[in-house]
């Protein structure tokens, strides 16, 4: 999944659909995009998103969007966790010459729950938290952000 805006150029849409990827509309619910999202899982494919949505302002985790916990819950998919950390100093056409250290960490694979009967609203933010609180676990503290692990996480939510 990619924001559509990557489509609008034709050299990069070859690109990008040469990799396989596929539009999405975000800030909203693109039922096209998680339609063939969730037909690509089901059929055994691989899918990469960032819960977030977008790239942190701050270098630290923030809330996700519901879309992953979503498409996991709904095609039974496993959840393989992802940490980059290091990419906030990754600016201009500078870091060509510094080239700055990024760092990638990957997890162990994990599964949600299934989705059996209705997801509400609560429960993908529980299914979006378990997501996050994984690849928390994979960053140092300073880039955790609402998922610090030394206390509560969360409290937007109204937990």
């Amino acid at each position: 999944m990619a924001k559509e805006e990557l489509f609008l150029s034709r050299k990069v849409r070859a690109i990008m659909q040469a990799y396989g990827a596929f539009p999405v509309r975000r800030g909203q619910l693109d039922r096209v995009a998680l339609r063939w999202a969730l037909t690509a899982l089901q059929n055994g494919g691989v899918l990469g998103m960032f819960p977030e949505g977008k790239r942190s302002p701050n270098a630290q985790l923030q809330s996700p969007q519901p879309g992953t916990s979503l498409l996991a819950a709904r095609s039974g998919a496993p959840l393989l966790p992802v940490a980059i950390s290091g990419s906030e100093r990754v600016k201009g056409i500078g870091f060509v010459l510094h080239r700055p250290q990024i760092t990638v960490t990957i997890g162990r694979p994990f599964l949600l729950p299934s989705a059996e009967g209705k997801l509400t609203h609560s429960r993908l933010a529980q299914h979006s938290d378990s997501i996050m609180e994984h690849i928390a676990e994979l960053l140092p503290e300073s880039y955790r952000g609402i998922y610090d692990l030394r206390g509560s996480l969360r409290s937007g939510n109204g937990d």
